[in-house]
């Protein structure tokens, strides 16, 4: 399984971006998908995961209400749509997948919020 993450950038504070994760290979096989950040100096930390069953989803404390994840099984994409962006979310965001644990990584995607 390979996972190709993109829709980084740049943005003021207050502002939002989508992030976007396309998977290939034997998707078939994967039952979570999900969002991990780190930020500088810091360990990297889950952020949010949909279960491709069902859609069933589950969300840091940090960034509930802000952020939404959500998958197209059709495209074999998740997306991260981040609103309400804070400084502290400033990172380099990590898409991943997998069957009971996330075990697939996709390449990361800075996300850098000004104030």
């Amino acid at each position: 399984v390979q996972l190709q993450a993109s829709g980084g950038g740049l943005v003021q504070a207050g502002g939002s971006l989508r992030l976007s994760c396309a998977l290939s290979g034997r998707t078939l096989s994967i039952y979570y998908m999900g969002w991990f950040r780190q930020g500088s100096g810091k360990e990297r930390e889950f952020v949010a995961s949909v279960r491709t069953t069902d859609g069933y989803t589950t969300y840091a404390d940090s960034v509930k209400g802000r952020f939404t994840v959500s998958r197209d099984s059709a495209k074999n994409t998740v997306y991260l749509q981040m609103n309400s962006l804070e400084p502290g979310d400033t990172a380099v965001y990590y898409c991943a997948a997998g069957i009971s644990d996330f075990v697939y990584w996709g390449q990361g995607t800075l996300v850098t919020v000004s104030s």
